[in-house]
């Protein structure tokens, strides 16, 4: 339809068509390769493996009150938006700010990297990725689509899914963003509840601080199996 479309227009009709039609994908391509030198040189100015060392926290964020938050808040984001591990945010969120107010901020900022890789994904790749691989993002959509609080959970609570690449997933499909966030909130609760416990130096014996951990984590990935399982037996069934 669209070449019979194309062969009936003149010359300049034809011209403006294309560069109708190419315009977006010029310019998608142009925002993927300014983001992509822009994480570059963030990745160098900032040194992300200086941001592993409590060193650091203590130098920048602990005890600094609202810059350090603020600061903790921007550069936490950006590197959770580019695949930085959630768990070893909320492990120094912890040691920053206690257990509690550590397990909110840190489930904030995951939730804010998770909708800036999300956002971004939908706007620079569905369209391009679904005009030439139609097939895998109809996949993509039909698992999200389906049930999209419980394959999030599904995901979220597994310790073995990575991330970076659930957000991108999502962003590519055509999956409804609030219940995909509502639900990754719900998903991240668990293991940045452990990571922020451990981070924290809360005030009982290490050895149980560090027990209590442990089964959060295995009721979490309990949890998660047992949702997929549930998922599975519906599959079959119908």
């Amino acid at each position: 339809m669209s070449l019979f479309f194309y062969d009936n227009l003149n010359k300049n009709d034809k011209s403006a068509y294309i560069l109708q039609r190419l315009l977006p994908i010029i310019g998608r391509g142009l925002i993927l390769i300014i983001t992509l030198v822009v994480i570059s040189l963030l990745i160098k100015l900032i040194n992300i493996n200086n941001l592993l060392k409590i060193e650091w926290i203590d130098q920048q964020v602990r005890g600094h009150g609202l810059n350090g938050l603020i600061l903790f808040w921007l550069i936490g984001s950006g590197i959770t938006a580019i695949g930085f591990p959630r768990q070893i945010l909320s492990f120094l969120s912890g040691y920053a700010f206690g257990f509690l107010i550590g397990t909110v901020i840190a489930l904030f900022i995951s939730i804010n990297g998770a909708i800036v890789t999300f956002q971004y994904a939908r706007f620079v790749g569905r369209d391009f990725l679904t005009r030439r691989f139609p097939h895998y993002v109809q996949q993509i959509d039909n698992f999200l689509n389906q049930r999209t609080v419980m394959m999030t959970l599904i995901l979220r609570l597994s310790p073995f899914t990575n991330n970076l690449a659930t957000n991108i997933a999502a962003g590519i499909s055509g999956v409804k963003s609030l219940p995909f966030f509502a639900s990754s909130v719900l998903g991240y609760l668990p293991q940045t509840l452990i990571f922020a416990l451990l981070g924290s130096g809360f005030q009982i014996d290490p050895q149980l601080r560090t027990l209590i951990s442990i089964l959060l984590f295995i009721i979490s990935t309990l949890l998660g199996a047992g949702l997929w399982y549930r998922y599975r037996n519906e599959l079959s069934e119908n």
